[in-house]
């Protein structure tokens, strides 16, 4: 009996270190795409230097330049375009 107990007391701290594993492995994930978010934010034009602006453009997400140099987007921005464009 008192084994048992050892045992259900094993598994429940081990599905509390895996919840805080989960939970810190969760929030350094969280952690990171603010940062790659931020940095996209500051992301400027090759050409003329000046930072991209986001826009939406056909309810597409983008980053554009102010002077019209270009348009920057994501993976999911660019198959929502080819989709629009089928």
């Amino acid at each position: 009996m008192a084994s048992d107990n050892k045992d259900r007391l094993g598994e429940k701290l081990d599905d509390v270190g895996a919840a805080r594993e989960d939970q810190w492995a969760r929030k350094q994930d969280t952690d990171l795409i603010e940062k790659m978010r931020e940095r996209l934010s500051h992301t400027a034009c090759p050409n003329c230097k000046q930072f991209l602006v986001p826009k939406t453009q056909s309810g597409v997400a983008i980053y554009a330049c102010p002077q019209g140099h270009g348009a920057w987007l994501d993976a999911s921005a660019l198959k929502a375009v080819l989709k629009q464009h089928k």
